[in-house]
């Protein structure tokens, strides 16, 4: 039987062909995917690594009020860690050196003064040369290191992105006014922060502590140890030395592994959303693959008769069959794993481009990856024979000789509809229900009900078939007469084959207008969001979320050009109820910039400790105006806070809001977290430029009107729309081969019906024509379940969707399904192409002498 299962793949290579090509192209995914994630892990562990080489332990300022705070005016953050216990630590027995680090963050300005990098992936340090002059953390590429207070050095990537070269001024900001200095050296690091797309800015020891700490102090202690000193030892000895409280130690071995664990964490949810879509390419190949050995089957059936009248019992005829399965997903799975090879590569690069950043190193190919691929190509082939495996041992012989083809049981369809049935409502009560639900957490109760009801469809699928697809015969008979008449019956000959068939690409089409029809619905709600509650021209604020300086914002409010500007700055209190966010504003100028209705009280007059709250806010906790509040702040202060106004709700100004004076004395830094503009003669192009010179032209400015806001809102939603229709192209491909695998075996077994066909004058022309109708017909069967069962399941998310958007309501993207439309009609004619050649290109006489 084995050699029968041998003969059998070799002797049907050309119909195999499609079935293994979809195999491998999931397995392909599959072996990218983990291949691509041991890569990029190893790589930036390896960077991670060379940056710890030779620490033995690190002593790092504690965070904390009593450690790491920002006190004074100045905003600077004021450690533990200073040169003295840098100096007590280098004294003891076993410490070899000790690296003194200072940490923070610096933009640097780029053309037109935009700013580079990544926001809080903006590192700045401080440059500590040897001997020689080279700092072994930083090699220099060019020039030298920074050694005065005017001096700075930059990576490479910030140096060619901005445009400097050495001895050119630099601008750059920290968290404060913009400062100018001398580029004097361009070094290269391995720090994946920055190379995932942040910058790096040194300065030297003096220079990086006046501008992040205070002088002598420190962020960071990097401790060597001497040859043979053992590891654990020196930690402890090291432990001993630090204060009680404000800094820790830790062992180089225990910070590696801190790291690694960090590296896997950032490169999980990669990971896990990529194996995700090869999952699904996977669960769409199977249809294909049973498919594919259904039709074999019944093409075979005089031959497994045979087999079973000269002995072989129904136990050889399954594993005949699986060992064909087994022996073409081995091969399918070597395939795919050399095609997944490249296909990690290629990711990889194609991420670089667009500023991943990751850092060099070798393609990692793993046992795992190996292993993974031939489990998940083998096992999913041979899953998906198994049912066809069983339908061919339960051919008795002398039917199976009497026929070459025995139409399915009644039972079975009636018993498969009624499965269908009660799980398609089992799944569309589960939708119905999500619609009411109100909690994100409650999402996998949506993904659950999605799933159950694309299971029923795809198990009704048959049944479906014969209204949707006789109401399509009626268009194709109208339209291209016998042709289209013929591939009508020809599709819902076999209405199993035909669901299967099109299911493949109901899957991919469904997930795809799932995401369009929520994605689009939610960009409008953003839309909206910005529209409805922002009357401002501008909002003003900070890529790092550091704030802008209040005097500067009061000198954009005095602009000639301005109509109205109000800040806000926020803060939180505690009340025996609940806690809230509270925004700090000019209670005067805020409803010019802001959409403020109030429902109930005033916001004359109001200052001291008066505020208002949102309407939400307010049912919530049965409040209304005139209540006295007890409202305890994050830094233990207490005060009466009176209720003036309720407002509707409106998600800039958050729980409630109240006079800036009021918030001032309890904010963390008492910077104007975002700055709100209205223009006399709205934004224009001078009116930026003055805003911008007003605030110091700091790279951190983020000064953004309507059509930035729009933009910003809608470049998230379709990046990921845009990632996931890439990634579902490989279900939808997958599903295209599963088209013309069908087609192309359909021809096989209609040879001597075509030849017939031919005798009696259909032309070739209307032979290719038949075939291709035929395929469009199941493609936009397939695409029109798929969208149906998209835009059902978006619908019943929306409610969920809505808690995080007020303004969010379905709205069908038309257009975009209609393109889903043409795509399908365009991967009918494409499948056809083939199938429909070759079926025109039948000898007549060969064809009806077939057997």
């Amino acid at each position: 039987m084995l050699r029968t299962a041998l003969r059998n793949v070799l002797a049907h290579k050309a119909r195999l062909m499609m079935t293994a090509l979809a195999v491998l192209l999931g397995v392909a995914f599959v072996t990218g995917t983990l291949i691509f994630s041991d890569t990029t892990g190893s790589a930036v562990q390896k960077a991670s690594m060379r940056n710890l080489d030779g620490v033995a332990v690190s002593v790092k300022a504690s965070e904390g009020p009593d450690a790491t705070s920002r006190t004074g005016k100045d905003g600077k953050r004021s450690t533990l860690v200073d040169q003295k216990l840098a100096d007590k630590i280098r004294a003891l027995p076993g410490v070899q050196s000790v690296r003194t680090n200072v940490i923070g963050q610096a933009t640097v300005a780029g053309p037109d003064n935009v700013p580079l990098g990544n926001g809080w992936q903006n590192l700045a340090g401080n440059f500590q040369p040897g001997k020689d002059g080279h700092d072994p953390r930083y090699p220099l590429l060019k020039g030298r290191g920074p050694a005065a207070a005017d001096e700075i050095a930059l990576d490479e990537a910030t140096a060619k992105a901005s445009g400097h070269t050495i001895g050119d001024s630099v601008r750059f900001a920290t968290d404060g006014p913009v400062l100018t200095k001398k580029l004097v050296g361009i070094v290269t690091t391995d720090d994946p922060q920055v190379t995932a797309g942040g910058s790096l800015t040194l300065f030297d020891t003096d220079t990086a502590q006046k501008l992040f700490l205070h002088p002598g102090q420190f962020d960071e202690l990097l401790i060597g140890a001497a040859p043979g000193t053992d590891q654990q030892a020196l930690t402890a000895k090291v432990s001993e030395a630090l204060p009680k409280e404000g800094a820790t130690a830790t062992s180089g071995t225990e910070l590696a592994a801190e790291q690694s664990k960090s590296v896997a964490l950032a490169t999980n949810s990669l990971t896990q959303t990529l194996l995700s879509f090869a999952g699904i390419a996977l669960f769409v190949g199977v249809f294909i693959i049973a498919n594919t050995f259904t039709m074999l089957i019944s093409q075979r059936s005089r031959e497994i008769a045979l087999m079973r009248a000269i002995g072989a019992s129904r136990r050889q005829v399954v594993r005949a069959v699986l060992a064909e399965a087994a022996l073409l997903g081995l091969i399918s799975s070597g395939v795919g794993f050399a095609l997944g090879i490249g296909l990690a590569v290629g990711l990889r690069a194609v991420l670089a481009a667009n500023g991943a950043g990751f850092p060099d190193g070798p393609v990692v190919i793993s046992p795992a990856a190996v292993l993974s691929a031939l489990g998940v190509g083998v096992v999913v082939t041979v899953l998906a024979a198994w049912l066809p495996s069983r339908k061919a041992a339960k051919i008795a012989p002398v039917e199976a000789l009497n026929t070459v083809e025995a139409p399915p049981a009644l039972r079975s369809l009636v018993l498969r509809n009624s499965l269908g049935t009660v799980i398609t409502g089992l799944g569309v009560a589960t939708m119905f229900y999500v619609s009411t639900l109100e909690e994100s957490d409650d999402l996998p109760i949506a993904m659950v009900g999605g799933v159950l009801m694309l299971t029923g469809v795809i198990i009704l699928a048959p049944l479906l078939s014969r209204p949707l697809v006789s109401l399509a015969g009626v268009v194709t008979t109208r339209l291209f007469g016998i042709s289209g008449k013929l591939a009508k019956e020809n599709t819902l000959r076999n209405p199993r084959r035909t669901a299967a068939t099109a299911s493949a690409l109901m899957i991919g089409l469904t997930l795809i207008t799932g995401m369009t029809v929520v994605g689009n619905s939610a960009g409008q709600a953003m839309d909206k969001m910005t529209a409805q509650g922002l009357k401002a021209d501008y909002k003003i604020g900070t890529t790092t979320y550091t704030g802008l300086d209040p005097e500067r914002s009061q000198k954009v409010a005095d602009l000639p050009g301005v109509e109205a500007a109000a800040p806000l700055s926020g803060t939180s209190f505690d009340t025996p109820e609940s806690s809230m966010s509270l925004k700090g504003t000019d209670l005067s100028t805020i409803g010019k910039v802001v959409q403020l209705d109030l429902i109930s009280g005033s916001l004359k007059g109001a200052g001291g400790n008066d505020i208002a709250v949102s309407e939400e806010m307010a049912k919530m906790k049965g409040w209304k105006t005139g209540d006295t509040l007890d409202g305890t702040f994050f830094d233990e202060k207490k005060a009466k806070l009176k209720i003036v106004g309720i407002f509707a709700d409106n998600e800039l100004l958050g729980d409630s809001i109240g006079a800036a004076s009021t918030v001032a004395p309890h904010q963390y830094e008492r910077n104007v977290e975002t700055l709100l503009v209205n223009g006399k003669d709205g934004p224009s192009e001078g009116l930026e430029k003055q805003i911008r010179h007003a605030l110091g032209d700091s790279p951190l400015l983020l000064v953004q009107d309507h059509a930035d806001l729009r933009t910003e809102n809608a470049r998230s939603i379709e990046m990921v729309l845009n990632v996931s229709y890439g990634l579902l192209g490989m279900a939808v491909i997958i599903a295209v081969v599963g088209v013309v695998n069908t087609l192309a075996m359909s021809v096989f077994e209609r040879t001597r019906e075509i030849g017939m066909l031919r005798a009696i004058g259909l032309a070739r022309s209307g032979i290719k024509q038949m075939v291709r109708l035929e395929s469009v017909v199941i493609a936009l069967f397939g695409a029109g379940l798929g969208i149906a069962v998209g835009v059902f399941c978006s619908w019943a998310v929306g409610n969920l969707v809505s808690q995080g958007m007020p303004t969010y309501e379905l709205l069908l993207p038309w257009g975009r399904l209609a393109l889903f439309v043409l795509i399908a009609l365009v991967v009918g004619v494409l499948a056809a192409l083939w199938p429909a050649r070759r079926a025109a290109r039948l000898n007549m006489l060969e064809a009806i002498g077939a057997q």
